[in-house]
Order: C-alpha cells, then structure tokens, then sequence
C-alpha cells in the first residue's frame, strides 16, 4: 500500500542559477490572502538579494495555469496560505504544467489542511491529539440549535477544519454559547470540529529541510496578551502575544516535543518545510493526560515581520535569506 511518506514532489532535474525564472506564488483565494501578500512580498525581497534577479511575483488568480506559462515560470516558490494554495491545489496544478514548486507535494497538502485527517493520521502513528467531534455542513447545520452532544463537555474549541491563522475559531464555555461559534465556523467550511480545550501553554515547531535532512527548530512559546487564547488578532497584532524562545520547558518535555514534531512530519508525508503547533497541558498527571497534544499542522507557514518560523530560524543561526534559500532548493533537491 502506497502511503503519503512514500509520496514527495516529482524531482526535477533543473539547475537553479541566477537566471532561473522563479515565480513567487502569493496572495490568492483564500481567506487569509493578506497574510500572503506580506509573507510573499518578504521572500521575493530575499530571493532578490540571493541573487535570483529573474524572479517575479505572481498574485494567484483563476487566470494562473495561463500565466505561469505566459511568464515561462522555471520554478515556483509558493507562498500562499489557506484554500489553494496549502490544500495540494496549486501543487496539482504545478505537476501538471510540469514545474518544480517547493515544500509539500499534493497528498501531504491536502491532508494537512484538514484538521480532522491530520488528527487520524497522528492519532494512528500513535502521536497525543486532543479528544474532538466532526460535525457536517449538510447534515448537521440545521441542528445546531440543538444540544450537542460532547463526550469532553465544555469549554470547547469551534474550529472550521480546512481554515488556518484562527479564522473561524472560537472558544465556547457553555452549551448555550455554541450556536453562534458553529455558525460563524460553517460559514469558512463544511466540516466543524469541536475539539476539548487544553488549559496550558501554546507551542509551535518548525522543521526545516536542510542539506536534504529535516531540522527541528527551537520551540517557540506563545503568551497572547489581548485574549485568553492564541487568536488571530493575537497573531497579528504587533504586541498581541509574547513571545518565549527558547520555551520555557523541562529538557526532557523538550526533547520529547522535538521528537514528536519530527514524526508527525513524517507520518503525513512533509517534506522541505513544515510548522507543528502543540498545547503543554497544565493538567497533565503523565500517567492518563498526556503532557502535550498535537493540534495540527501547517506546511507552508507564515513569513511576515512577526511570523514564528523565521524567528524559530533566527535563534538556531539561519537568517531570513538563508530559511528563503532552504525552502527555495527543496524545489531543486540535489
């Protein structure tokens, strides 16, 4: 049986050069497109600086089969966040038009991308999740009115399973409080997750490949400031949420967190770059709580000003330019 492992972009025999015609794939579709514009703007800048003057930006529409070719695109560095651009669609694409692209092939995108399969494919490669139910658009939307029923009880989290960046979230306390969080997820997808909220610390991870070897980042804490929990605007605001780096964690929970992180890399079939965010459970007994749940990943993650993965980069001694050069040559592996 083939499994995502076994499944990784088509390899490709060009050469990058400082004339290789490199389109940055940004912007987008998708919900969290303005994200993009800021992370794909950044990494053109350092292509740049690395020498790729034939590098163009390319804001990703309907019209982009065409214009990949019009361009005469030799590679393409994606940078986009959220429907597709990180749900295997434009790496399909790519494969088609037979053009090399970084990160993620399209099996490893397209699973990720939905939380409730990432979560099953953790949960089968024996990694820690959080307890969580699946409701559907076309069968339970009308429902939702109703009481439903949670083996974990509240508080709970309401997540859209195929959104990133928090859009469509919302932590629900009590029952009559879920009506309002369900509809407001429904409306970014069709399936919903209702997930047990894990009291404790939010932690993020990154691997990076490297000389053809995945790298585990530091582990990068986050303390939000404007609400309880890691929301968008905590994000994305400049001030919104301290940043721990290295976390402020045991060696041995650190160790095992970096352990973990480069399974679940592995057992979706990642592959040149990927972000795991985890929660440290505050009410951990390590005999039947686990100490750290796995809550998804994200395999093209943020490049802004106040994103983690360059900063996660920057504290084990690759700048910005270098994490764009990495991501950039796992398009072209030697």
């Amino acid at each position: 049986m083939i499994s995502a492992a076994n499944i990784a972009p088509k390899q490709s025999s060009l050469k990058l050069g400082p004339e290789t015609r490199i389109g940055v794939l940004y912007g987008g579709l998708s919900s969290e497109r303005e994200v993009s514009l800021v992370s794909g703007k950044n990494c053109f800048e350092a292509i740049q600086r690395l020498g790729f003057k034939n590098a163009i930006l390319i804001d990703v529409d309907r019209t982009i089969a065409q214009r990949l070719q019009d361009e005469k695109i030799e590679l393409a560095y994606i940078v986009l966040h959220g429907k597709y651009g990180e749900d295997g669609c434009i790496q399909g694409l790519l494969e088609l038009l037979d053009i090399p692209y970084t990160g993620c092939g399209v099996e490893a995108s397209a699973l990720t991308m939905n939380k409730a399969t990432t979560k099953s494919v953790l949960k089968d490669a024996g990694l820690p999740v959080a307890q969580s139910i699946l409701l559907h658009k076309d069968t339970d939307h009308e429902k939702i009115d109703e009481p439903v029923f949670l083996p974990f009880g509240y508080p709970v989290m309401v997540k859209p399973v195929t959104e990133g960046s928090s859009i469509g979230m919302s932590k629900v306390d009590k029952a009559e409080d879920l009506s309002e969080a369900l509809r407001t997820a429904f409306q970014y997808a069709d399936e919903v997750m209702l997930e047990a909220f894990i009291k404790g610390s939010s932690l993020t991870v990154g691997v990076i490949e490297m000389n053809g070897q995945p790298v585990v980042t530091p582990i990068l804490q986050m303390k939000p400031l404007l609400s309880e929990w890691y929301d968008l605007k905590s994000k994305y605001t400049e001030g919104g949420t301290e940043f721990i780096l290295p976390a402020k964690l045991s060696p041995n929970t650190t160790e095992a967190i970096q352990q973990a992180t480069l399974q679940a890399f592995k057992a979706v079939g990642c592959r040149g770059v990927a972000r795991i965010d985890f929660m440290v459970s505050e009410e951990s007994d390590s005999k039947t709580i686990p100490p750290f749940y796995i809550l998804e990943i994200n395999t093209i993650p943020g490049m802004t000003s106040l994103s983690d993965l360059p900063a996660q980069a920057a504290a084990m001694g690759v700048p910005y330019d270098k994490l764009v050069e990495a991501i950039l040559q796992t398009a072209v592996p030697a």
